[in-house]
């Protein structure tokens, strides 16, 4: 077959959807870049997916996924037949500690994380010997540890993902966990050095979803763990962007 469509029509269905993803993440970086600089302020109207289409030069599923994202983000809120609408803009400071371009990635591996260690703590809850818990519950006091002192506790925050990782008695958990280290640092890092701008509310409400997490493991009830585990993800996605 000849002509303009031919290219698209042989291309892999893996490298199509490779192509949209990045072009997603472009959408979504400008609308994002468009709010922080006061483009779009809070309370407005975004732009129709259309309008936003063509300043793009992407197609209309492109940008629905990527305001479907800025929505889970809490940046964006829809309204049947009215629009969608900026709900937040986030604290210009986030950018002095990861650049615009990275936050689109940043999220992505937020979203992975949700699911893959949200299955982790379900099976923490169901195979965690007591060495195990014992494991968790000393990552958790590192953790506390270093808000009473202040510090950023990266290490100590990964290092309690991890333990509960390897509690699932699956070493492909773990293993995986290890390999997207610097991604995972990468956004506990921008989170946690936002959160220590106001210490009083966003470290302390971050560990206490991790003791939630550790007390349904140790009581083993896999449902809540895997709930509570999903719910800390997806909430250090949205504090990402909080003022």
């Amino acid at each position: 077959m000849t002509g303009k469509h031919s290219d698209s029509i042989s291309m892999p269905a893996a490298e199509v959807l490779e192509r949209s993803a990045k072009l997603s993440d472009r959408v979504y970086a400008d609308i994002v870049e468009h709010i922080l600089k006061g483009d779009y302020s809070e309370g407005e109207k975004l732009p129709s997916e259309a309008e936003l289409a063509r300043m793009n030069q992407v197609s209309r599923p492109i940008v629905r996924e990527a305001l479907a994202r800025l929505r889970d983000d809490g940046l964006v809120r829809s309204h049947r037949g009215a629009g969608s609408f900026v709900k937040r803009r986030p604290d210009r400071a986030m950018l002095d500690f990861a650049p615009l371009e990275s936050l689109a990635d940043m999220q992505r591996c937020f979203e992975f994380r949700a699911a893959l260690e949200g299955e982790s703590a379900r099976l923490a809850a169901q195979n965690a010997d007591s060495s195990a818990i014992q494991d968790i519950e000393r990552a958790l006091q590192r953790l506390e540890a270093c808000i009473h002192a202040g510090e950023l506790g990266v290490d100590a925050d990964f290092g309690f993902h991890l333990a509960v990782a390897r509690a699932s008695n699956n070493r492909f958990f773990s293993d995986t966990l290890l390999s997207l280290k610097a991604q995972i640092n990468f956004g506990q890092n921008l989170a946690r050095n936002l959160g220590l701008r106001r210490p009083g509310h966003h470290l302390p409400e971050v560990q206490e979803e991790h003791a939630g997490i550790f007390h349904a493991i140790r009581q083993g009830d896999s449902e809540r763990a895997s709930q509570r585990m999903r719910e800390h993800i997806g909430n250090s996605r949205r504090r990402v962007f909080e003022g």
